[in-house]
Parts: structure tokens; C-alpha cells; sequence
């Protein structure tokens, strides 16, 4: 029989024996299914609003191709197909990737993870290659000594793919010939990993934005160069880990009629210590 309403299961809760367990038990099992359906639902919406609109501008590139009276017009369109179809490619690359997230990390076991390996590793690999801009990447490790423990519980290769992010991003807004600084420390019972640039900044509106899927907002890459998974994806892995990651601006000096200005961007992510 199809189900065309939610169903809810009886509380029993009250109760204290097995039946009351029992109703607790399968209550937060349909709640944690249904809220997984709606998830998913929205996550399919969402990829067909994305994925309608390089297409759509790709059918009409197509379709006036053969309407091209001049070697100019058609060098033209051919770019702009060019573009869509690697504006696909990244898309479905991205939206395959955030998909199957959740899986990845409920299936495999989490280790312990050595940030200060970790970190060391991900920003020699961007110095070397500067991630497609000439902006060097500073490590500092915070604490008591180079012994100290800067250790987590996770996914090496997840948690490595948020930083790779963040640097990428926060090179990517610096100015070439900058430096983005990254800084890893203890904070009580948390590892925090911050990233800071010498960037614009981030407007107000956006800080919580940002890491919305497919939200992006770079004007000077021109339409469609990102596909405005990545903090997402960074912020999802972040949750599964348990920790938090949120945006903020730095404060710059006054300007001469004494309004704070912006020093740039940082971003943090905060994970339980080992």
C-alpha cells in the first residue's frame, strides 16, 4: 500500500518496560528517515535547478550555431559551449562527490588523525604548486612545543580536502604576491584550524550563506567558473566530524572617518581533541 502522509509512530515513552523502549527507539528511527528523505529531496531539486541552467544556455548556443553568418559569431558560441560543458563537468564532479559523502563516512572507521602531519603535508603540496596563484601559504602550530598533540578522530583524506579548500579559497581572493596564513592550536578540549587571507573580506549577508550548496560569489571568475559546492562539502564533513567551521571578517584600522575597515577573511574549524 503506498503511503501518501507521514506516519507516526505511537509514544509509549511513558512507559518503562520494553514496550516503551521500543516506541523511543522506532519514533527516532522514522524521524531520522523521514528527515533523511526530505534531504535527500532537496538535494535533487536543487541539483536539477543547477544543472538546468548550462544546459539550457548550452541547447542555445547549439541551436544557433548553425545560424552563424560569420567566422567571429561562430568562434563566440563555440566558447560559450565550451564553457557550459566544463561548467557540467565540475557539477557533476562536485554533486557526485557530496552525494555519496555521507556513505563514505558511515562506512569507513575513523583513526586518529596528526594535524600537525597532516597540515605540514597539505601546505608544502600548495607552496609547491600554489593551487594556480602566486600566493605562498604561512603554518604556524600554536602550543607548548613542537611535542604537543594536535590530534583528532576522523577521515584523514575528508579532513584534508576541507583544508586543501580553504586555502584554495582564501588564495584565490589574495592579491598575488600575498601569503595566507594558516594557524593550528588547542583550545581547551578542541583543535581549531584557522585560515586568514589579506583579502576583500566577506560581505555581512554572505558569512552564513557561503556554505549553502551551490552558492558561490565571484564576480571578478566571471559566471559559473565555481560550482558553489566546496564549502558545503567542507561544512558537511566538518559536521560529521562532530566539529564546527564558520566565516568571519578581520578587523582592519579606521578609515579617516573612522569606520572599521576589512583585513581580509578567516575561516575556522573547530574538532573534538583525541
Amino acid at each position: 500500500r503506498r503511503i501518501k502522509a507521514r506516519i507516526e509512530i505511537p509514544d509509549f515513552t511513558r512507559r518503562r518496560d520494553e514496550i516503551g523502549h521500543l516506541s523511543g527507539a522506532l519514533r527516532d528511527m522514522t524521524s531520522a528517515l523521514y528527515s533523511r528523505i526530505e534531504a535527500i529531496e532537496m538535494f535533487a531539486a536543487d541539483v536539477a535547478h543547477e544543472l538546468k541552467n548550462p544546459l539550457t544556455s548550452l541547447r542555445s548556443a547549439v541551436e544557433t550555431l548553425p545560424l552563424a553568418r560569420n567566422e567571429n559569431s561562430r568562434a563566440r558560441l563555440l566558447e560559450v559551449i565550451e564553457h557550459d560543458v566544463k561548467r557540467l563537468d565540475r557539477l557533476i564532479s562536485d554533486i557526485s562527490d557530496a552525494s555519496r559523502l555521507d556513505a563514505e563516512l558511515q562506512r569507513q572507521d575513523a583513526i586518529p588523525v596528526d594535524l600537525r602531519r597532516l597540515l605540514t603535508t597539505l601546505v608544502s603540496v600548495a607552496n609547491e604548486t600554489k593551487l594556480g596563484h602566486d600566493v605562498a601559504v604561512e603554518t604556524r602550530f600554536e602550543g607548548r612545543g613542537a611535542s604537543d598533540t594536535l590530534a583528532v578522530t576522523g577521515h584523514d583524506s575528508r579532513l584534508g580536502q576541507v583544508v586543501s579548500n580553504l586555502l584554495s579559497n582564501a588564495q584565490s581572493f589574495s592579491e598575488r604576491g600575498s601569503k595566507v596564513r594558516l594557524t593550528c592550536r588547542r583550545v581547551r578540549g578542541e583543535i581549531e584550524i584557522v585560515v586568514d587571507d589579506d583579502g576583500p573580506g566577506i560581505r555581512d549577508d554572505a558569512l552564513e550563506r557561503i556554505f549553502e550548496r551551490f552558492y558561490t560569489d565571484r564576480p571578478h571568475q566571471g559566471f559559473g567558473q565555481n560550482s558553489g559546492l566546496g564549502l558545503s562539502i567542507s561544512k558537511q564533513i566538518i559536521d560529521a566530524h562532530g566539529g564546527r567551521i564558520w566565516a568571519e571578517n578581520r578587523a582592519g584600522p579606521p578609515d579617516d572617518e573612522g569606520v572599521p575597515t576589512v583585513a581580509g577573511a578567516r575561516f575556522v574549524v573547530r574538532l573534538p581533541a583525541l
